[in-house]
Protein backbone atom coordinates (compact mmCIF):
# COMPACT_ATOMS: atom_id res chain seq x y z
CA UNK A 1 0.00 0.00 0.00
CA UNK A 2 1.45 3.39 -0.97
CA UNK A 3 1.68 6.36 1.40
CA UNK A 4 -1.45 8.16 0.18
CA UNK A 5 -3.58 5.04 0.49
CA UNK A 6 -2.18 4.39 3.97
CA UNK A 7 -3.12 7.90 5.09
CA UNK A 8 -6.66 7.58 3.77
CA UNK A 9 -7.08 4.12 5.31
CA UNK A 10 -5.94 5.34 8.73
CA UNK A 11 -8.33 8.28 8.77
CA UNK A 12 -11.26 6.25 7.45
CA UNK A 13 -10.75 3.54 10.05
CA UNK A 14 -10.35 5.92 12.99
CA UNK A 15 -13.07 8.36 11.85
CA UNK A 16 -11.05 11.15 13.39
CA UNK A 17 -7.91 11.09 15.50
CA UNK A 18 -9.52 12.18 18.78
CA UNK A 19 -12.14 10.98 21.24
CA UNK A 20 -13.46 12.16 24.60
CA UNK A 21 -13.04 9.64 27.42
CA UNK A 22 -14.46 10.08 30.96
CA UNK A 23 -11.83 10.34 33.70
CA UNK A 24 -14.22 9.07 36.38
CA UNK A 25 -16.22 5.81 36.54
CA UNK A 26 -20.02 5.66 36.44
CA UNK A 27 -20.95 2.18 37.64
CA UNK A 28 -24.03 2.89 39.72
CA UNK A 29 -26.40 5.60 40.95
CA UNK A 30 -23.96 6.78 43.60
CA UNK A 31 -21.30 7.44 40.96
CA UNK A 32 -23.88 9.26 38.84
CA UNK A 33 -24.89 11.46 41.77
CA UNK A 34 -21.24 12.42 42.35
CA UNK A 35 -20.45 13.10 38.70
CA UNK A 36 -23.68 14.87 37.80
CA UNK A 37 -26.71 16.03 39.71
CA UNK A 38 -27.00 16.60 42.63
CA UNK A 39 -23.27 16.47 43.45
CA UNK A 40 -22.09 18.67 40.60
CA UNK A 41 -24.16 21.53 42.02
CA UNK A 42 -21.74 21.69 44.96
CA UNK A 43 -18.83 22.24 42.55
CA UNK A 44 -20.72 24.90 40.62
CA UNK A 45 -21.50 26.75 43.87
CA UNK A 46 -17.83 26.67 44.91
CA UNK A 47 -16.71 28.09 41.56
CA UNK A 48 -19.46 30.70 41.64
CA UNK A 49 -18.17 31.95 44.99
CA UNK A 50 -14.48 31.60 44.04
CA UNK A 51 -13.93 31.64 40.24
CA UNK A 52 -10.25 30.65 40.56
CA UNK A 53 -11.36 27.17 41.70
CA UNK A 54 -12.37 26.43 38.09
CA UNK A 55 -8.68 25.69 37.51
CA UNK A 56 -8.49 22.77 39.94
CA UNK A 57 -12.05 21.46 39.77
CA UNK A 58 -12.63 21.25 35.97
CA UNK A 59 -10.85 20.46 32.72
CA UNK A 60 -9.86 24.09 32.22
CA UNK A 61 -6.31 23.71 33.58
CA UNK A 62 -5.29 21.23 30.89
CA UNK A 63 -7.66 21.99 28.01
CA UNK A 64 -6.53 23.95 24.95
CA UNK A 65 -8.57 25.10 21.96
CA UNK A 66 -6.92 24.91 18.54
CA UNK A 67 -8.69 27.59 16.51
CA UNK A 68 -8.62 27.92 12.72
CA UNK A 69 -10.63 29.54 9.95
CA UNK A 70 -9.02 27.34 7.30
CA UNK A 71 -7.62 30.31 5.39
CA UNK A 72 -3.92 29.32 5.26
CA UNK A 73 -3.58 25.57 5.80
CA UNK A 74 -0.12 24.06 5.26
CA UNK A 75 0.80 24.72 1.62
CA UNK A 76 -2.79 24.15 0.53
CA UNK A 77 -3.97 27.72 1.07
CA UNK A 78 -7.55 28.76 1.75
CA UNK A 79 -9.33 25.40 1.94
CA UNK A 80 -11.98 26.31 4.51
CA UNK A 81 -12.97 24.92 7.92
CA UNK A 82 -14.06 21.41 6.90
CA UNK A 83 -10.81 20.60 5.09
CA UNK A 84 -8.81 22.21 7.90
CA UNK A 85 -10.33 19.89 10.52
CA UNK A 86 -7.99 16.89 10.03
CA UNK A 87 -5.00 19.21 10.37
CA UNK A 88 -6.33 20.66 13.63
CA UNK A 89 -7.06 17.13 14.87
CA UNK A 90 -3.44 16.23 14.18
CA UNK A 91 -2.20 19.25 16.14
CA UNK A 92 -4.39 18.21 19.07
CA UNK A 93 -2.93 14.70 18.99
CA UNK A 94 0.60 16.15 19.16
CA UNK A 95 -0.32 18.37 22.10
CA UNK A 96 -1.66 15.35 23.99
CA UNK A 97 1.15 12.98 23.08
CA UNK A 98 4.11 15.29 23.62
CA UNK A 99 2.87 17.97 26.02
CA UNK A 100 0.23 16.14 28.06
CA UNK A 101 -2.41 18.72 27.18
CA UNK A 102 -5.96 17.88 26.18
CA UNK A 103 -6.84 19.86 23.09
CA UNK A 104 -9.92 20.23 20.93
CA UNK A 105 -10.14 21.50 17.33
CA UNK A 106 -12.46 24.42 16.64
CA UNK A 107 -12.77 25.27 12.94
CA UNK A 108 -14.81 28.41 12.39
CA UNK A 109 -17.08 29.04 9.42
CA UNK A 110 -15.99 32.65 9.05
CA UNK A 111 -12.81 34.42 7.98
CA UNK A 112 -13.88 37.80 9.32
CA UNK A 113 -11.45 38.80 12.10
CA UNK A 114 -14.30 40.29 14.13
CA UNK A 115 -16.17 36.97 14.04
CA UNK A 116 -13.08 35.00 15.02
CA UNK A 117 -12.28 37.35 17.89
CA UNK A 118 -15.87 37.22 19.13
CA UNK A 119 -16.07 33.41 18.89
CA UNK A 120 -12.84 32.88 20.81
CA UNK A 121 -13.89 35.27 23.55
CA UNK A 122 -17.26 33.53 23.88
CA UNK A 123 -15.82 30.01 24.25
CA UNK A 124 -12.73 30.98 26.28
CA UNK A 125 -14.16 30.08 29.74
CA UNK A 126 -13.78 26.38 28.89
CA UNK A 127 -10.10 26.54 28.00
CA UNK A 128 -6.82 27.20 29.77
CA UNK A 129 -5.15 28.39 26.58
CA UNK A 130 -5.83 29.22 22.94
CA UNK A 131 -3.70 28.23 19.96
CA UNK A 132 -4.47 30.07 16.74
CA UNK A 133 -3.62 27.94 13.72
CA UNK A 134 -3.54 28.40 9.95
CA UNK A 135 -5.16 31.84 9.88
CA UNK A 136 -3.89 33.92 6.97
CA UNK A 137 -2.02 37.19 7.33
CA UNK A 138 -2.80 39.97 7.99
CA UNK A 139 -5.93 38.75 9.83
CA UNK A 140 -3.83 36.55 12.11
CA UNK A 141 -2.00 39.61 13.49
CA UNK A 142 -5.25 41.45 14.12
CA UNK A 143 -6.87 38.46 15.84
CA UNK A 144 -3.92 37.63 18.08
CA UNK A 145 -3.44 41.22 19.19
CA UNK A 146 -7.13 41.66 19.99
CA UNK A 147 -7.17 38.52 22.15
CA UNK A 148 -4.24 39.48 24.36
CA UNK A 149 -6.64 40.95 26.92
CA UNK A 150 -8.10 37.52 27.72
CA UNK A 151 -7.09 36.04 31.08
CA UNK A 152 -5.56 32.97 29.40
CA UNK A 153 -2.55 32.60 27.06
CA UNK A 154 -3.25 33.12 23.36
CA UNK A 155 -0.57 32.21 20.81
CA UNK A 156 -0.53 32.07 17.04
CA UNK A 157 1.50 28.94 16.45
CA UNK A 158 2.35 29.65 12.82
CA UNK A 159 4.11 32.82 13.92
CA UNK A 160 5.84 32.14 17.20
CA UNK A 161 6.16 28.37 17.17
CA UNK A 162 7.74 28.44 13.73
CA UNK A 163 9.99 31.39 14.56
CA UNK A 164 11.43 29.74 17.67
CA UNK A 165 12.17 26.50 15.83
CA UNK A 166 13.78 28.34 12.91
CA UNK A 167 15.97 30.37 15.27
CA UNK A 168 17.09 27.19 17.02
CA UNK A 169 17.89 25.55 13.70
CA UNK A 170 19.73 28.63 12.44
CA UNK A 171 21.90 28.79 15.57
CA UNK A 172 23.03 25.20 15.00
CA UNK A 173 23.38 25.64 11.23
CA UNK A 174 25.63 28.64 11.80
CA UNK A 175 27.85 26.60 14.13
CA UNK A 176 28.03 23.68 11.69
CA UNK A 177 28.92 25.91 8.74
CA UNK A 178 31.47 27.98 10.62
CA UNK A 179 29.47 31.19 10.44
CA UNK A 180 28.93 33.88 13.07
CA UNK A 181 25.16 34.33 13.36
CA UNK A 182 25.62 37.89 14.58
CA UNK A 183 27.26 38.74 11.25
CA UNK A 184 25.12 36.59 8.97
CA UNK A 185 22.95 37.98 6.20
CA UNK A 186 19.69 36.08 5.92
CA UNK A 187 16.90 36.15 3.34
CA UNK A 188 13.37 35.28 4.47
CA UNK A 189 11.10 34.54 1.53
CA UNK A 190 7.46 34.94 2.53
CA UNK A 191 5.92 37.77 4.52
CA UNK A 192 2.88 36.01 5.90
CA UNK A 193 2.40 34.91 9.49
CA UNK A 194 5.44 32.64 9.69
CA UNK A 195 7.75 34.81 7.61
CA UNK A 196 6.99 37.95 9.60
CA UNK A 197 7.64 36.28 12.95
CA UNK A 198 10.79 34.56 11.66
CA UNK A 199 12.14 37.85 10.34
CA UNK A 200 11.45 39.62 13.62
CA UNK A 201 13.19 37.03 15.77
CA UNK A 202 16.19 36.69 13.43
CA UNK A 203 16.54 40.48 13.21
CA UNK A 204 17.19 40.48 16.95
CA UNK A 205 20.37 38.43 16.58
CA UNK A 206 21.54 38.20 12.94
CA UNK A 207 23.65 40.74 11.08
CA UNK A 208 20.87 41.61 8.66
CA UNK A 209 17.61 40.14 7.41
CA UNK A 210 15.88 40.81 4.11
CA UNK A 211 12.23 39.84 3.65
CA UNK A 212 10.48 39.21 0.35
CA UNK A 213 6.79 39.05 -0.44
CA UNK A 214 5.19 38.21 -3.79
CA UNK A 215 6.28 41.58 -5.19
CA UNK A 216 9.93 41.46 -4.17
CA UNK A 217 12.14 42.77 -1.40
CA UNK A 218 10.40 44.71 1.36
CA UNK A 219 12.16 48.03 1.79
CA UNK A 220 11.55 51.37 3.44
CA UNK A 221 9.62 53.64 1.12
CA UNK A 222 7.80 50.91 -0.84
CA UNK A 223 4.38 52.39 -1.38
CA UNK A 224 2.26 49.23 -1.53
CA UNK A 225 3.08 47.98 1.99
CA UNK A 226 0.40 47.50 4.62
CA UNK A 227 1.02 48.57 8.21
CA UNK A 228 2.50 45.20 9.19
CA UNK A 229 5.01 45.14 6.33
CA UNK A 230 5.81 48.82 6.88
CA UNK A 231 6.77 48.01 10.46
CA UNK A 232 8.79 45.04 9.23
CA UNK A 233 10.73 47.28 6.85
CA UNK A 234 11.81 49.42 9.81
CA UNK A 235 13.73 46.57 11.47
CA UNK A 236 15.07 44.69 8.42
CA UNK A 237 17.06 45.32 5.23
CA UNK A 238 19.68 47.65 6.68
CA UNK A 239 21.03 48.47 3.21
CA UNK A 240 17.46 49.10 1.97
CA UNK A 241 18.00 46.81 -1.00
CA UNK A 242 15.41 46.66 -3.76
CA UNK A 243 14.68 43.99 -6.33
CA UNK A 244 13.72 40.34 -6.61
CA UNK A 245 14.91 37.10 -5.02
CA UNK A 246 18.14 36.99 -7.00
CA UNK A 247 18.99 40.52 -5.87
CA UNK A 248 18.32 39.57 -2.26
CA UNK A 249 20.35 36.34 -2.39
CA UNK A 250 23.53 37.91 -3.71
CA UNK A 251 26.21 37.38 -1.06
CA UNK A 252 23.82 36.22 1.66
CA UNK A 253 24.54 33.38 4.07
CA UNK A 254 21.14 31.78 4.53
CA UNK A 255 17.75 31.40 2.86
CA UNK A 256 14.59 30.73 4.84
CA UNK A 257 11.59 29.91 2.68
CA UNK A 258 8.03 29.98 3.95
CA UNK A 259 6.45 30.67 0.59
CA UNK A 260 5.63 28.19 -2.19
CA UNK A 261 6.98 25.10 -3.88
CA UNK A 262 9.69 25.38 -6.51
CA UNK A 263 10.46 29.03 -5.85
CA UNK A 264 14.20 28.54 -5.27
CA UNK A 265 16.40 27.16 -8.05
CA UNK A 266 19.80 25.52 -7.68
CA UNK A 267 21.40 28.35 -9.68
CA UNK A 268 19.99 30.84 -7.15
CA UNK A 269 22.00 29.16 -4.40
CA UNK A 270 25.19 29.77 -6.36
CA UNK A 271 24.63 33.51 -5.80
CA UNK A 272 24.97 33.08 -2.04
CA UNK A 273 28.06 33.28 0.16
CA UNK A 274 30.34 30.32 0.93
CA UNK A 275 28.72 27.36 2.74
CA UNK A 276 25.15 28.56 2.11
CA UNK A 277 22.34 27.48 4.43
CA UNK A 278 18.95 26.65 2.90
CA UNK A 279 15.80 26.23 4.99
CA UNK A 280 13.11 25.37 2.40
CA UNK A 281 10.13 25.13 4.73
CA UNK A 282 7.08 25.38 2.46
CA UNK A 283 4.69 22.49 3.06
CA UNK A 284 3.81 20.00 1.77
CA UNK A 285 6.30 20.75 -1.06
CA UNK A 286 9.41 22.84 -0.34
CA UNK A 287 10.83 25.76 -2.29
CA UNK A 288 13.57 23.38 -3.42
CA UNK A 289 14.12 19.70 -2.71
CA UNK A 290 17.26 18.75 -0.76
CA UNK A 291 18.97 16.93 -3.63
CA UNK A 292 18.57 19.94 -5.92
CA UNK A 293 19.74 22.32 -3.20
CA UNK A 294 22.86 20.21 -2.70
CA UNK A 295 23.55 20.33 -6.45
CA UNK A 296 23.42 24.12 -6.17
CA UNK A 297 26.09 24.06 -3.47
CA UNK A 298 24.01 24.23 -0.30
CA UNK A 299 26.10 23.26 2.73
CA UNK A 300 23.11 22.63 5.01
CA UNK A 301 19.55 21.94 3.86
CA UNK A 302 16.43 21.74 6.02
CA UNK A 303 12.78 21.33 5.07
CA UNK A 304 9.48 21.29 6.92
CA UNK A 305 8.93 17.61 6.16
CA UNK A 306 9.49 14.62 8.41
CA UNK A 307 10.55 12.37 5.52
CA UNK A 308 13.74 14.39 4.85
CA UNK A 309 16.69 15.01 7.19
CA UNK A 310 16.72 18.22 9.25
CA UNK A 311 13.00 18.82 9.70
CA UNK A 312 12.36 22.40 10.80
CA UNK A 313 8.77 23.39 11.51
CA UNK A 314 6.38 24.09 14.35
CA UNK A 315 4.74 20.64 14.22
Amino acid sequence: MNFEKSVIALHKKSRGKLELIPTVPIKDKKDLSLVYTPGVGIISKIISENPERVWDLTIKSHMVAVISDGSAVLGLGNIGPDAALPVMEGKCVLLKKFAGLDAFPVCLNSQDPKDIISAVKIISPVFGGIILEDIAAPNCFTVEEALQNLDIPVMHDDQHGTAVVVLSGMINAAKASGKDLKKMKIVVCGAGAAGTAIAKILAEIAGDVQVLDSKGIIYRGRRDLDIFKTNLAKITNKENRKGDLKDALSGTDAFVGVSRKGLLKKDDIKLMAENPIVFALANPEPEIYPDEAKKGGAFIVATGRSDFPNQVNNC
